[in-house]
């Protein structure tokens, strides 16, 4: 399960993404007790975050923040929260933002703590020369490999490259996305206290977005990725991998589910690996890039029923748009009628049951 990234080695791909699970140094040894295989602790700024409140909503299939950097001002940061977090015996990765300007300061004051630096910029516009300079700086200010955190919201390879061309060593991505908006219908009230009521999607909702992004990255650069986006169980950790990542980030799984969560999903990656036989991170990391994508076909390849799987609980049925799928006539278990049906995958993600599947 150990990975090497640059200028650390660590026992699993499992850590802590910025936030608020490591948002002092009580929070990152809970987080190295609940089985990271290294820190990220939450962006730091020249100054202390004024963050409004309420800052964080569980939604539907998702979560929601206003969450900004560390409240925490960076004088406290150096006089006691990076040494406490340096004796941890886990590798450990300080974010740092936001401007040029700011991150220049920053790096060679955390130098001493820390393996590394993850730069957060939170630039969302075409134009790649803040990240590059922001690079630059870190790259000036101290001799630590540099991981930069990309934007959703922006050319990925494009980003990447340049990235990768102004000195990176390491790319993380993606930030949450937005801005959004919730609120309660009774009062109207927002459920998050910002300005309008804005914030930032995070959390399973945005993990095909993150599995997307993080392969065009991995795709255009030789530097490691980090994965982040709405991993929450180890399947999202292996997709990442396999689509290029070399480690993962967890960040609102771990709000909603406590720092248990890290050992949690690495112990299912490794059961995953297991059951089809990887004997290393390195065997299974980049597989998918030499299968995907694949060409649209174009035909219709209707579902095979495993009937002893099927349980006739009707989630297929009753979501085929296509009327392609009823009961059995005892209604034990499902049928595919294959003139209606139009192949069109739904029932497959529908099953809970693996008793629908694609004859290869």
């Amino acid at each position: 399960m150990s990975i090497e990234l640059p200028g650390m080695k660590l026992s699993n791909p499992v850590m802590p993404a910025a936030g608020p699970p490591v948002k002092d140094a009580r929070a990152a040894e809970k987080a190295a007790r609940g089985g990271a295989g290294a820190l990220v602790t939450k962006t730091i700024s020249v100054e202390a975050a004024d963050v409004p409140r309420p800052n964080m909503a569980s939604i539907r299939g998702g979560f929601l923040n206003a969450e900004l950097w560390s409240e925490i001002g960076p004088e406290r940061w150096l006089e006691s929260e990076y040494p406490e977090i340096s004796e941890l015996d886990l590798p450990v990765i300080a974010g740092i933002g936001y401007s040029s300007e700011e991150i220049f300061e920053l790096a060679s004051q955390v130098e001493e703590y820390v393996e590394a630096v993850e730069l957060s910029t939170h630039y969302l516009g075409g134009d790649t020369t803040p990240v590059e300079e922001s690079i630059k700086a870190a790259k000036e200010a101290c001799e630590l490999p540099v991981f930069v955190k990309l934007s959703p919201q922006v050319d990925i390879p494009k980003f990447a490259s340049a990235a990768e061309k102004a000195g990176a060593d390491g790319l993380a991505l993606i930030n949450s996305l937005g801005p959004t908006l919730d609120f309660d219908v009774e009062n109207g009230r927002p459920v998050l206290g910002s300005e309008n009521g804005y914030g930032w999607l995070s959390g399973e909702a945005v993990f095909p977005l993150a599995l997307r992004a993080v392969y065009e990255a991995a795709a255009s650069v030789e530097i490691p990725v980090l994965g982040v986006g709405g991993i929450s169980r180890g399947i999202d950790a292996v997709k990442m991998l396999m689509v290029g990542a070399s480690a993962v980030q967890v960040c609102t799984a771990a709000i909603l589910e406590g720092p248990d969560v890290y050992g949690r999903i690495n112990s299912e990656i490794e059961s995953y690996m297991e059951a089809h036989d990887y004997e290393s991170i390195s065997d299974m990391r980049g597989e998918a890039l030499e299968i995907l994508p694949q060409n649209d076909t174009m035909i219709t390849i209707p579902p095979v029923v495993n009937e002893e799987n099927c349980t006739a609980c009707r989630r297929c049925v009753e979501s085929c748009v296509y009327e392609a799928i009823k009961l059995d006539v005892t209604d034990s278990y499902a049928v595919v009628d294959e003139d209606k049906c139009a192949g069109c995958g739904l029932c497959l993600t529908r099953c809970n049951f693996d008793a629908l599947y694609i004859e290869k």
